[in-house]
């Protein structure tokens, strides 16, 4: 078994009453990218504006190449509280973490350390894998689910 290609990966938070600023405060780090509820949104046309459904706070880690999963879940970890009790009070803004991994072959494999799935399952992320075929086009970027 080979490792992925590579890999993106990006910890979220959705929901309509989440404040970026004060998921800022709570977790000791900027986002990446956030966005309030109703905000307008531009895409890469600058006349293309879209209307938030949903607030949405994201952190994204380094591309990595070749993929190394568990050191872009401990990237975005290291940078924010360790307090599980913040990280409880995240909990109606639903955290994932958004990981794509992109194949290089048709047998590529991946694996986490006790210690990776036991940080995220403390935290409350849930842990979502996307994974594209070697044939597939890489996406701009990770999906952002509950955008107009």
């Amino acid at each position: 078994m080979t490792i992925f290609h590579h890999s993106l990966v990006t910890l979220r938070f959705f929901g309509d009453d989440l404040n970026p600023a004060a998921i800022t405060t709570l977790l000791g780090a900027s986002p990446t990218a956030a966005h309030h509820k109703g905000q307008q949104l531009t895409g890469n046309q600058p006349d293309a504006v879209r209307i938030a459904r949903t607030g949405s706070w994201r952190l994204s880690a380094l591309r990595r190449e070749p993929e190394d999963l568990e050191a872009q879940i401990f990237e975005i970890l290291d940078q924010l509280t360790s307090d599980l009790a913040a990280w409880r009070s995240l909990a109606p803004f639903r955290p994932n973490l958004f990981c794509g991994l992109f194949m290089g072959s048709g047998n590529d494999g991946v694996s986490l350390s006790p210690r990776a799935l036991l940080a995220l399952g403390q935290r409350g992320i849930e842990l979502g894998l996307d994974i594209y075929d070697a044939d597939e086009e890489e996406p701009s970027a990770p999906r952002v689910a509950l955008i107009s």
